[in-house]
């Protein structure tokens, strides 16, 4: 029989030799391993960045992506919607210069046939109320209303309507003067009627040659029965 001291010796060596081989296989792993534990740790680093970043665009910092917008290069522009603008103007111009030649012409049409109709009567009507002094004695059988500017190419009409109240026939000569805003007369138009038998009534037209702009005011002025 071994001594007492060999025998334990053995035993120890026996029982520490397997924990010394688990001892280097755990704290040298094999080349599987550490590959293993490589990606993942370059894994980690990924995920750490990422919500790095994402915590500094939640937190209003700023970043690369929140930079100010530059403003664009106009040298790189091809000037097709300024020639657009520039063709539209144009149109738009033209349209507007159509539609006042056409109403300049609506107008002179109105114009030339209201004098075709009226012109002896209304030499008549100035030579008469230039015997006149005062309103005249008809004031009473003439009566005054507007014509709408659509039916006249824009001038200011006015329809006088003149009824012979008496009972014999007879002619009447009026006089419209039309007012600016201050109450001044700027311009004065004659009509008349002639042999209007009793009941009867005419209803001539005072046209302003003036601009539409100021606006003026028609007034009837005199009105004599001769």
């Amino acid at each position: 029989m071994p001594p007492p001291g060999i025998r334990h010796r053995v035993h120890f060596d026996q029982v520490s030799r397997p924990e010394s081989r688990g001892r280097q296989s755990m704290s040298t792993p094999s080349p599987h391993g550490r590959s293993r534990i490589a990606a993942l740790a370059v894994t980690l680093a990924a995920a750490s960045t990422l919500a790095l970043v994402a915590c500094d665009d939640d937190s209003g910092g700023s970043s690369t992506s929140s930079a100010t917008p530059t403003a664009p290069d106009t040298a790189s522009f091809s000037g097709s919607a300024a020639s657009a603008l520039a063709s539209a103007e144009a149109s738009a111009r033209a349209k507007a210069s159509e539609r006042a030649a056409s109403a300049s012409a609506a107008a002179s049409s109105f114009e030339a046939s209201v004098s075709a109709e009226t012109e002896r009567a209304e030499k008549a009507a100035r030579t008469e109320l230039a015997k006149v002094d005062g309103p005249g004695n008809a004031m009473s059988e003439v009566t005054m209303t507007g014509k709408p500017r659509s039916g006249t190419g824009g001038l200011l009409a006015v329809v006088v309507t003149i009824t012979n109240k008496t009972d014999k026939t007879a002619s009447y000569a009026v006089q419209v003067d039309f007012l600016d805003s201050s109450g001044k007369v700027v311009e004065t138009r004659y009509v008349g009627a002639e042999d209007l038998k009793p009941g009867e009534r005419a209803q001539p037209l005072a046209v302003s040659r003036k601009p539409a702009e100021p606006v003026l005011t028609p007034k009837l002025a005199k009105a004599q029965r001769y």
